[in-house]
């Protein structure tokens, strides 16, 4: 066999090593996006459940305060729409009127001392603070993977294999600059 002969066949096999090993890299980073998107459904679902009995609790002692539980209602609402569509746009504004209704449903229950004592609305109360803790991890942990599959995507030569196979960017979760800020308690409390 000849020298140049040994050197095609070695360079061919060196570029078919490498369009498998980049083609198994690139399955494995859009199923690791795919699993945190999993990750945060759970979580939703979890808190989606939750939701009514905590509405049905306050509705027992707020009488009053009609439109704050609608206000929540209606944000779940658009949370599980969105999440069943996996719109990841639509989802950002529909975690931010819930937290916003969460918000003000727990500022409002301030002004009611027997559902602040309510053994079930503390029970729920901490099972949804804990799920919003939750899925706020998992939506970095979701971001970390969608950069991660879009940097190898975008990435030279990962971006020759990626197109041949049909792999491409994937949306990060994200929240306008009004959906990130504080929340105004003192503005909750004079609704």
């Amino acid at each position: 066999m000849e020298i140049s002969s040994i050197i095609f066949w070695a360079v061919l096999i060196g570029l078919g090593l490498y369009v498998v090993a980049t083609y198994n890299s690139l399955v494995r980073l859009k199923h690791d996006v795919s699993r945190a998107w999993s990750n945060i459904d759970v979580l939703m679902k979890q808190r989606h459940d939750e939701l009514p009995k905590l509405v049905e609790t306050c509705k027992q002692y707020m009488q009053y305060e009609k439109d704050v539980l609608e206000r929540v209602v209606k944000a779940r609402a658009s949370v599980a729409e969105a999440r069943m569509a996996g719109d990841v746009g639509a989802l950002g504004a529909a975690e931010t009127e819930m937290r916003i209704g969460l918000g003000n449903l727990f500022a409002v229950a301030e002004n009611y001392p027997e559902l602040k004592a309510n053994e079930t609305f503390q029970h729920l109360q901490q099972r949804i603070s804990t799920l919003e803790t939750q899925i706020s991890d998992r939506r970095e942990f979701y971001n970390n993977s969608v950069n991660a599959n879009n940097v190898r995507v975008e990435q030279f030569p990962d971006l020759i294999v990626a197109r041949l196979f049909g792999f491409g960017l994937r949306d990060l979760l994200e929240f306008s600059e009004s959906e990130k800020a504080d929340v105004n308690v003192k503005e909750l409390f004079n609704s």
